[in-house]
């Protein structure tokens, strides 16, 4: 950005019950994946930024965890991670999925919002999205819209399709408009802060998370062990598939080790295509009971395992 540029930046933190689409629209506004998805809720582990550029401005998106009732330590550390992301936050985004409407999980995140409200008057007033707006009825969409609208909560409301890109524009228009005026926060081709490590096990996790059937992938973490670099550019990678259970070991392996096999093709696929290179991945699975409760995990993570 030229030095006669005034330029902007700012934090946004995208908040919502699980599964309402938060990954999907940070990539799709970053341009890029950031974060992985999966039709599964719960995906997204602890707070990932994605960095957009609009115009003049350096959007810095906080995808975080979804917020609904937790019931084990890990889930209260999600939890804590989404609301203290949005505490931190410049602008805050509550994402609904208005082919759920107004979940329970969505009702409390409302009375943390009314909560917030009370405590920081002067806080900008969080902006509402309505997500998959394309796979509902004109009649549900408003009528959603209006109960929402009716707590006055939000500055604006956009209607938007995260999936295909429908209204992404218009919410970077505008969020561009409302970072704060100074110099940017991350380098100009920087896309997050993710580190390269810590962004491959996410999409080795994804993985699990399309081929692994019912509750498993929550029984699943991934780490990354070994990261090694040769002189023709490709990269070895060695990661570890933590599973609760010797019987859940065996699913995740696969008959043959077919599973396994599959696992590891697609996620080399798309490691390939982000990294560009070559890369050799190898994938071991190893029972730690308890995985879930371990602190080593947590900072692992980013999480608090005290929250």
């Amino acid at each position: 950005m030229s030095d006669d540029v005034q330029t902007r930046a700012g934090f946004v933190a995208v908040v919502g019950a699980p599964n309402a689409g938060k990954s999907t629209f940070v990539n799709k506004a970053v341009g890029t994946k950031v974060s992985i998805v999966s039709p599964k809720v719960q995906t997204t582990r602890t707070r990932v930024l994605g960095i957009a550029i609009e115009g003049n401005a350096q959007i810095v998106f906080m995808d975080t965890p979804g917020i609904f009732e937790p019931r084990r330590r890990l889930d209260r550390a999600m939890v804590a991670s989404a609301w203290g992301s949005a505490q931190d936050a410049d602008i805050i985004m509550l994402m609904v999925d208005t082919v759920k409407g107004i979940c329970d999980d969505t009702k409390r995140i409302l009375k943390g919002l009314e909560k917030r409200k009370a405590e920081r008057p002067k806080s900008p007033a969080p902006v509402l999205l309505l997500n998959k707006v394309d796979k509902v009825d004109k009649g549900r969409l408003l009528e959603i819209a209006a109960k929402l609208s009716e707590t006055g909560l939000f500055e604006d409301t956009f209607m938007i399709s995260a999936l295909n890109g429908d209204g992404v524009a218009d919410v970077l228009a505008y969020l561009g408009e409302r970072m704060q005026i100074g110099p940017w926060l991350f380098p100009e081709d920087q896309i997050t802060d993710m580190p390269a490590r810590l962004l491959a096990a996410e999409i080795t996790r994804e993985k699990l998370y399309f081929n692994l059937r019912q509750e498993l992938p929550y029984a699943t973490t991934v780490e990354t062990e070994t990261w090694e670099n040769f002189e023709d550019g490709s990269i070895k990678i060695e990661q570890v598939i933590f599973v609760e259970r010797d019987s859940q070991k065996s699913i995740v392996l696969g008959k043959g080790g077919s599973m396994i096999k599959e696992i590891g093709a697609q996620s080399r696929k798309e490691l390939q295509q982000i990294l560009d290179t070559k890369v050799h991945l190898f994938l071991f699975v190893k029972v730690r009971d308890s995985w879930g409760e371990d602190p080593e995990r947590f900072s692992h993570w980013g999480l608090d395992y005290n929250a």
